[in-house]
């Protein structure tokens, strides 16, 4: 009987894949949020029950990675990819969290854009995230790759532009600082998706 220093029931990629479907069902669930401008208790806690099981995969990578000696590429490029990935999870629920926080309830065109933009981004992602499990179509990833820091630059100049109308037509600090704050964050999910793309882009170059 043939022995193996990497256990049968760690499937690193099968890992991966579950840790990139729960940011993308945040992603959905936020585009969802945004275009009914509901942000109360309960759809937040959906959201937040997602970032929580996003959490748990986080953990077992790590736990996991703690106690095997043969990985399918380096350590720290596996204990990056997943705690930056966690990280898109967890901003797009600071956001919804952070709406319901500031009883926001309105429908808003540039936000619903924006939440266009992060699904579009966060899909992007998961197809590369389940690339790496196939090394014959290189080009799916890096293509995918492609497609996040495409769509990064593209929410850059949407920041720039909602902000500058931002500052032109709102009257009331409060609301200047809220919506501020909301549309950076937003623009900060697509600059963490950018992010993992490069740590996935780093793992293809190794493996070549």
């Amino acid at each position: 009987m043939g022995f193996s220093l990497l256990p049968k029931e760690f499937n690193l990629f099968i890992l991966f894949n579950k840790q990139a479907q729960y940011a993308v069902d945040a992603a959905v669930l936020f585009s969802q949020l945004t275009a009914k401008g509901t942000f109360d208790t309960e759809t937040v806690q959906k959201m937040r029950d997602i970032e929580h099981q996003a959490d748990e995969i986080c953990h077992e990578i790590i736990q996991r990675l703690n106690k095997t000696f043969i990985t399918p590429f380096d350590r720290e490029d596996i204990h990056a990819l997943t705690t930056e990935l966690d990280s898109v999870t967890d901003m797009i629920y600071t956001i919804a969290n952070r709406m319901k926080v500031y009883k926001i309830v309105a429908i808003d065109a540039d936000l619903m854009e924006f939440s266009i933009i992060i699904e579009k981004s966060v899909r992007a992602l998961a197809k590369a995230i389940e690339g790496l499990s196939d090394s014959k179509h290189p080009n799916v990833v890096i293509d995918s790759c492609i497609e996040v820091n495409r769509l990064e630059n593209i929410g850059d100049t949407m920041r720039d532009a909602i902000l500058a109308k931002l500052f032109e037509t709102a009257h009331d600090p409060i609301f200047l600082i809220k919506w501020k704050e909301l549309y950076q964050f937003a623009e900060m999910v697509l600059d963490i998706c950018e992010d993992v793309a490069h740590i996935v882009e780093s793992i293809m170059v190794k493996q070549a």
